[in-house]
């Protein structure tokens, strides 16, 4: 057994966010305009009646997934796998800053490679573990259930990478994906891979709830 859908859902702003600094597993709250966003989409994904929720146990992940919980009157379950990308020496940091410090391994990042002697994670190793958990969660509920996992940006990206049968360290088809904005994957009939992407970086503006609503 399998859920049907799964939707990935990332967590809303922070003031990391806000001022370009580079989070990975720091782990900081949502800001105003984070809680806002959260509050706005909450209700359009609650028309969805998800089965189960579960969030990345840094905190920014597990308020936003409390927004929909609290509507839904479910439970969230964290799982540490379901963490942002470990950026290791860079996290808090702006670009700029990181450009200073590390120019050789910031054009690497930038040219769509690892960035070596930072003790960053790889992609690769993130999809992995990020599959693990989704497949995981998943598989308790049944064809007609939808699972939510509340995450983060790049451990997103790379999750859907891998759950698409592509390696996340040397694939790049999948783009970012905005705070507060979803992903949705469905299972794939029985094909390989064993999921599709059905609609990727799907957003709700804080007063237009009916738009988002047509487009999940």
């Amino acid at each position: 057994m399998s859920a049907g859908t799964i939707l990935l859902w990332r967590h809303g702003q922070t003031d990391y966010n806000a001022t370009g600094r580079l989070q990975g597993q720091v782990d900081i709250a949502l800001n105003e305009r984070g809680q806002a966003q959260a509050a706005a989409a909450a209700p359009v994904l609650a028309q969805l009646r998800p089965a189960r929720i579960v969030a990345s146990d840094l905190v920014r992940a597990h308020e936003t997934a409390r927004a929909l919980a609290e509507i839904v009157e479910a439970d969230v379950s964290t799982d540490v796998r379901l963490r942002e990308r470990s950026f290791g020496d860079w996290e808090g940091l702006t670009h700029p800053e990181i450009e200073a410090g590390w120019p050789d391994a910031f054009a690497a990042w930038n040219a769509g490679d690892h960035p070596a002697g930072v003790n960053a994670e790889t992609r690769r190793e993130v999809g992995h573990r990020f599959g693990e958990a989704v497949l995981a969660a998943a598989e308790s509920l049944g064809a007609h259930e939808i699972l939510v996992i509340v995450s983060h940006g790049a451990a997103i990206s790379a999750g859907i990478t891998a759950l698409i049968g592509q390696d996340p360290e040397v694939w790049r088809g999948i783009t970012g994906i905005g705070n507060c904005h979803w992903s949705v994957l469905r299972t794939n009939d029985g094909q390989r891979p064993s999921w599709r992407l059905s609609a990727h970086n799907v957003g709700v503006r804080e007063a237009d709830f009916a738009v988002a609503a047509r487009i999940v």
